[in-house]
């Protein structure tokens, strides 16, 4: 039985993380001053006539939500813009044909991808701290919604970057699908604030779950039940797990 190839991961890992440096001010910079903006124009604007949601500050409410915006969408692009440039390039055969599994290769990837997601996310929250107060009741279970996210978004980004023939695919799903997603799903507000229908409707939005897990990590307050905010994004890294199983087994635009 032959052991972990270490070198290969960490060649695939240091070389993602090089990008990152070489990109710094995209990377890092623009979504510390996006934040700063939400917090000017959310913050002061609407913040002022909101004195605040469930006992919660309306800006330091915001915070959870605006990192798991960027979570999810730093995560998405990050992996998907990894595996596609070996494709464009073709090079992603000569890391097929090299003394590395696919389970490494992922690792490699999806790790560097993740990384550099929750950096950002610490960045934000650190930027965070300097606009409203902020505390966090249970900081194990916000460094776990943390990891999971990134992790499984990652993950999901990694697929996108298989399946797009081109750049216009490789940001449909973010920029269609995602983001609004993450604007319906109480990123700003509770969902309890809105009448019905759209206070049910809302619970078929997947990153209600994801939010409100985060936002609970921090304030102890959730629009749903911690449980299911965990069910879901088990239930999801584990539909993520499975597609990319399939994708190295068949060689789903890999191979052929």
């Amino acid at each position: 039985m032959t052991g972990i190839n270490h070198h290969g991961v960490w060649a695939i890992y240091r070389f993602e993380m090089a990008r990152t440096l070489r990109t710094l001010w995209q990377s890092v910079a623009t979504p510390v001053i996006t934040t700063s903006l939400y917090f000017i124009v959310f913050g002061g604007a609407i913040g002022s006539r909101i004195d605040s949601i469930d006992s919660v500050n309306y800006g330091s409410f915001l915070v959870p939500g605006l990192i798991m915006l960027s979570l999810l969408t730093q995560s998405i692009s990050n992996a998907s813009i990894g595996i596609y440039f070996p494709k464009f390039t073709g090079t992603v055969y000569e890391l097929l044909s090299a003394p590395i599994s696919a389970v490494e290769m992922v690792v490699g990837f999806v790790g560097a991808a993740a990384t550099k997601s929750v950096i950002i996310g610490l960045i934000i929250l650190v930027t965070s701290a300097l606009f409203v107060p902020l505390r966090i009741d249970h900081p194990f279970a916000m460094v776990a919604f943390l990891l999971l996210t990134s992790i499984t978004f990652s993950m999901f980004g990694f697929i996108i970057g298989i399946w797009a023939k081109n750049f216009e695919q490789l940001n449909v799903v973010p920029a269609l699908v995602v983001t609004p997603l993450t604007f319906l799903g109480g990123a700003f507000y509770s969902i309890r604030m809105l009448p019905e229908p759209w206070q049910t409707l809302s619970l078929f939005n997947p990153v209600v779950y994801l939010v409100s897990g985060f936002r609970w990590s921090f304030f102890g307050v959730g629009d749903v039940d911690i449980a299911a905010s965990l069910g879901f994004t088990a239930v999801f890294l584990s539909l993520c797990l499975g597609l990319i199983v399939w994708i190295f087994k068949s060689g789903y635009r890999l191979k052929n």
